[in-house]
């Protein structure tokens, strides 16, 4: 099976958390966005009120790939009535034109939905994606393709390497994150029991090699009859699975 192996840097991280992974090259962007929630320490959001937005921005292209609903259907409602926003524009006063221009300009960026579309042309082509994620905290990755492999033998994802423990769910940015990492690592510290009891919450975990492969495989999205195999005992020597 024809499988990347990727690198997913944290921007602005220092020291750089970062993951590499190995993936099915047939994965649509919503199993890219499930691969890197999976390698951090992010669940999507809070699943009973509702899930943070998301976003790989396809810079090259002018394309957004999102779950926002309400970008993708503004994007239809101006691909549908292009005529109407042109002449819109052509009548409005010239100090509101300029306001108009750039908002036209954000709707002429095409919209497309993480399940409907697949990463491999644009990341063999361009070799790099921008996902951010949450527009809250504002998190903000690069995903570069280092190498294809074609003889990949499981169905899902897997960690080869990586550094630095992923912020939890809604810590509220950088700055925050390594606040609460400080206070979390400090039993002595006087809030160090509520935000371990936050941290718990969220399912906060430092950073788990074994762990994270252990979640990964449930991203088995296309079935071989090596997903029958738990890979525990294997190792990745010159980008294949060989027996220890």
């Amino acid at each position: 099976m024809k499988a990347y192996i990727i690198t997913i840097e944290l921007k602005e991280s220092n020291p750089l958390i970062w993951r590499s992974v190995i993936m099915p090259a047939d994965a649509t962007y919503k199993r890219l966005h499930d691969s890197i929630q999976t390698v951090t320490n992010f669940q999507g959001g809070y699943p009973s009120d509702g899930y943070h937005l998301y976003e790989f921005n396809l810079i090259e292209e002018n394309i957004k790939v999102t779950n926002n609903e309400e970008a993708y259907l503004e994007y239809q409602n101006y691909k549908k009535n292009k005529a109407v926003f042109k002449k819109r524009l052509e009548t409005m006063p010239d100090n509101m034109r300029v306001f108009e221009q750039k908002y036209q300009g954000r709707e002429q960026a095409e919209v497309r939905k993480p399940s409907g579309l697949k990463i491999d042309g644009y990341l063999e082509k361009y070799k790099e994606i921008n996902y951010v994620y949450d527009y809250g905290d504002n998190w903000n990755f690069t995903i570069k393709l280092e190498k294809i492999v074609d003889d990949y033998y499981f169905g899902y994802p897997t960690l080869l390497d990586g550094a630095g423990t992923a912020p939890p769910e809604d810590v509220g940015g950088m700055d925050n994150f390594y606040e609460f990492l400080e206070i979390y690592r400090d039993p002595n510290h006087p809030d160090h029991e509520d935000t371990k009891a936050w941290a718990d919450s969220f399912n906060f975990r430092e950073y788990d090699f074994e762990w994270i492969n252990h979640m990964l495989k449930m991203l088995n999205y296309k079935k071989t009859e090596w997903d029958k195999i738990n890979h525990v005992g294997y190792v990745v020597v010159n980008d294949k699975y060989r027996k220890k």
